[in-house]
């Protein structure tokens, strides 16, 4: 089979020949369609520090798919060949504590998808039965079936305390932060504020219905409240940049209180004005991939009981290249001044 490859502890990765996949007795062989390109990704193709601690190669990368099951192990009860289906990409232990308590997001052993396994930048994927989202609804399309991976950290993150009613700052507009808004919208947000630098995700942030997109080279989020008629802080964070100075903006903002979901993972240390965390009595929470599959179920039920979600959602692909092109797609990616990434393997 065609698939992306890192041959080695190096820089770059290979358009080339790989053994299909096989599947074992409780796994699911998948013929791939469409894949994202995801910030870990970019990672293991530069070979940056980030990518040395995550990664052992050779590897196929690759983690947020949509494809088609070929082949189910003898023992896989539920999934069928025929059915199209996204995947989980974190592969739990099952029997650390976390696990046998019902917490699989929180496993100390996980392995994932494309980092510490081979992923979906290939024809072919194999991942276990239980990590295996079948999609029901026929509007999921492969472009939209292949981001469910980052659209469930834009959930994860966004439900992880109550919007209804509250106003909520975003720092980045990047794919997910993009997501964010949505789904904050949904579930009932009052004022939605977004922060970025790219002009062209600052748009896309205003066409997904955010009240406010703050570019932050002109425009700082204390001006941002008074535009918004707030008389007070920020009540929900949504941290998505991983860059400290948006964090300590954020903290700098939030009303007594407040309340933020950290999932920006920072390339650097962050100093954060602990007293202000203290005095303003301020709930930190770090969040990291989703929750399963509580996350997954949500995801599936606002898509199918929300035509603006979801169009929003499908929205924030912006580029779709061939698996051949994928040095294109990833430059795109890479330059961060778009939306979503995926590339297409039904041509392979």
């Amino acid at each position: 089979m065609k698939a992306l490859y890192k041959p080695g502890p190096r820089a770059g990765l290979e358009f080339t020949e790989r053994p299909e996949p096989q599947a074992g007795p409780a796994d699911v062989k998948i013929r791939v369609h469409a894949t994202g390109i995801c910030g870990t990704d970019l990672h293991i193709e530069s070979w940056d520090a980030s990518a040395q601690s995550m990664i052992t190669a050779p590897l196929v990368p690759g983690h947020e798919f949509y494809g088609e099951v070929v082949e189910v192990g003898e023992d896989v009860q539920v999934v069928r060949v025929g059915d199209r289906v996204s995947g989980e990409g974190h592969i739990v232990c099952g029997m650390c504590r976390n696990c046998r308590a019902g917490r699989r997001q929180m496993c100390i052993n996980v392995v994932s998808v494309g980092v510490q396994r081979d992923g979906a930048f290939a024809e072919y994927v194999v991942i276990p039965e239980a990590n295996v989202w079948v999609h029901h609804d026929p509007s999921v399309t492969p472009e939209l079936g292949a981001i469910f991976d980052p659209f469930g950290n834009a959930v994860h993150t966004a439900l992880s305390f109550p919007v209804v009613g509250e106003d909520v700052l975003i720092t980045g507009a990047g794919p997910i932060g993009l997501m964010a808004i949505s789904v904050a919208r949904h579930a009932g947000a009052r004022k939605i504020a977004i922060t970025d630098v790219s002009p062209r995700r600052l748009e896309l942030a205003r066409q997904m219905g955010a009240d406010l997109a703050i570019d932050v080279s002109t425009m700082s989020v204390r001006e941002a409240q008074r535009e918004l008629g707030m008389l007070e802080g920020f009540d929900v964070g949504f941290e998505m940049s991983g860059r400290p100075a948006a964090l300590a903006g954020m903290i700098e903002n939030m009303n007594h209180g407040g309340r933020i979901a950290l999932l920006g993972l920072p390339s650097e240390a962050a100093e954060l004005d602990w007293t202000k965390v203290v005095t303003h009595m301020l709930t930190l929470k770090g969040i990291y991939g989703r929750e399963m599959f509580e996350t997954w179920y949500a995801m599936s039920a606002m898509l199918s009981s929300n035509p603006v979600l979801r169009k929003n959602v499908a929205a924030v692909v912006t580029d779709v290249l061939p698996a051949e092109r994928w040095e294109e797609g990833f430059a795109v990616a890479r330059s961060g001044s778009g939306g979503k990434v995926v590339l297409d393997w039904q041509g392979v």
